[in-house]
């Protein structure tokens, strides 16, 4: 056995001794490793105990394994990894800015198990055979997902999404060239006017972080319920409930799905709603409640500003046999007011591609929808259409024509 070996096996015992737990006493747990390895320096002068190679490598290994994630806790302290994920125990990857990378780490497959069961633990989670699939949040706000076999092939699949600050305002995303100075403008006077804000894009496209920098344009003085699957969403209001959903338990009983967590936000006397992403039949609930006059913004996986409003209109038929098209269609185009679309480049960067208002009006079973901002070349520009409800603008106090008048 190695001597950073000897520590680590001597760091936990002594944990365990002490009763520390190493997720919330990390502080206490980091002054143990000092102590064992300058402890285990002195023993290796005085016998033929083999010396520690590097203390700091080997600190840093040691606290990693006993209170991080072992061989992944680097990744996950490297600000340019975006994303880990694990496809067997011996391919390991991560991406930086939108490019995956296979790294040199190589875990085994009980590595594997321990490392999910660390992270899955603090949530209250699980994964077995009953339940092969499971969403978590870490303590840094990164989200997990896990899938077992037999679901898949033969390993263990793991993905880590980290939450990376990039931006908490649209001022920020303006430095970031996601979108530019008038857009920005606009998006702050849309939802400073209560209108009804659907943003779309791919996966990593940025649809949280855009959701995120437009719910902080909220009002001050409103109160804000949001609803997720996993908690990702970080508001600076100063009046905010944030709800996400629940796992069944081994019973299969207590399980609160995202449609559950809309109807009941419509209780709690909210101002504004936020979903977090609609994939299923909660579509529906969100439609009705943005229908009745509360304003709202959730974000939804689509190509394009138009495929988006068209997914709006075929996830609430999820919600069963007595929901038709035609009532969905004529509920989409009065509930929905503006879709913005986030894209990646091919280098990585993320950029809002365009903004598209919803007038209100249908032609056969097709919604209109109306392009404000499109993108000619790389450059996000002003086009030649108009939000709906202008009189909510001025109701504001907000000039709509200065707003997009043309530079």
């Amino acid at each position: 056995m190695d001597a950073t070996a000897i520590v680590e096996r001597e760091v936990r015992e002594l944990v365990r001794r002490r009763g520390l737990d190493p997720a919330c006493d990390q502080a206490a747990v980091r002054r143990l490793v000092d102590e064992v390895i300058t402890d285990y320096d002195d023993r290796a002068l005085a016998s033929t105990l083999p010396p520690l190679p590097d203390r700091t490598t080997a600190t840093r290994h040691v606290y990693d394994a006993v209170a991080g994630l072992g061989p992944l806790q680097r990744y996950l302290d490297d600000p340019t990894v975006e994303e880990v994920w694990i496809n067997e125990p011996g391919r390991v990857f991560v991406a930086r800015r939108g490019r995956s990378e296979l790294t040199n780490t190589i875990l085994t497959e009980g590595q594997v198990r321990d490392l999910v069961e660390r992270m899955v633990k603090p949530s209250g989670r699980r994964v077995d055979l009953s339940t092969p699939f499971v969403d978590a949040m870490l303590a840094d706000g990164s989200r997990l997902h896990v899938v077992i076999p037999d679901i898949t092939r033969r390993h263990w699949s793991v993905n880590i999404r980290k939450f990376v600050v990039r931006a908490n305002s649209l001022d920020e995303l303006v430095s970031l060239g996601t979108l530019t100075q008038q857009a920005a403008r606009f998006l702050e006077a849309v939802v400073a006017a209560g209108l009804n804000v659907i943003v779309s894009g791919g996966t990593q496209a940025g649809k949280t972080t855009l959701l995120n920098c437009l719910a902080a344009a909220v009002p001050a003085r409103e109160r804000v319920v949001t609803c997720e699957e996993v908690f990702e969403l970080r508001l600076p209001c100063a009046d905010w409930v944030a709800m996400q959903t629940r796992q069944p338990n081994l019973e299969g009983l207590g399980e609160v799905r995202l449609r559950r967590l809309v109807k009941e936000a419509l209780r709690m006397r909210p101002d504004r709603i936020v979903v977090g992403e609609v994939r299923q039949e909660e579509c529906l609930d969100l439609l009705i409640a943005l229908n009745s006059g509360l304003p709202g913004m959730c974000s939804i996986h689509a190509n394009s500003a138009r495929e988006a409003v068209v997914k709006l209109c075929t996830l609430p038929l999820l919600a069963g046999e007595n929901v038709s098209h035609a009532f969905v269609v004529p509920t989409v185009a009065s509930s929905v007011d503006i879709v913005v679309h986030t894209q990646t480049t091919a280098a990585g960067q993320r950029r809002v591609t365009e903004i598209v208002g919803v007038p209100g009006r249908v032609e056969g079973d097709v919604v209109e929808t109306a392009q404000i901002f499109a993108t000619d070349g790389d450059a996000l520009v002003r086009a030649d259409g108009y939000p709906p409800h202008p009189e909510r603008f001025a109701r504001a106090g907000l000039d709509l024509p200065a707003l997009l008048a043309r530079p």
